[in-house]
């Protein structure tokens, strides 16, 4: 990989990782430094489309306790990041996190000298119960 390739995967990355650090930290400051005002929030719950805009999300995550004021494990796995072109990103990123497995789609785009989200599309599954232990 040529030097420009190599920055422009470690800003997508270190995007990518504020993202992350914002949702484990519940912090919409940090948040709104990554997502582009204009972008949106997609996923099916219930059988249903769930759609948000930025005004939308944040007062969510804003009102839900963060995964690291509940002591929970900080990580997750960029799987992947595909360029197209110089303007245009996507990401595949595993966490779990609230008792969730999420698969997020991470679509980026360069703007305003940085890479920000345009839209976070996902999955999730319910994480399993943790075993009992004891004897008997």
């Amino acid at each position: 990989m040529n030097a420009k390739i190599n920055n422009e995967y470690a800003a997508v990355a270190q995007a990518v990782s504020n993202y992350y650090d914002g949702l484990y930290r519940g912090d919409t400051s940090a948040l709104g430094g990554v997502f582009h005002p204009d972008a949106r929030y997609l996923t099916i719950s219930s059988g249903e489309l769930v759609q948000l805009d930025m005004n939308s999300y944040f007062p969510k995550v804003d009102a839900r306790e963060s995964p690291e004021s509940l002591g929970e494990p900080y990580g997750y796995t960029l799987e992947s990041i595909e360029f197209a072109g110089s303007t245009a990103a996507s990401v595949r990123l595993r966490s779990s996190m609230l008792g969730k497995h999420f698969i997020d789609f991470l679509s980026m785009i360069s703007v305003d000298g940085g890479w920000r989200i345009i839209s976070k599309v996902f999955d999730y599954r319910e994480q399993d119960p943790p075993a009992e232990s004891g004897g008997e």
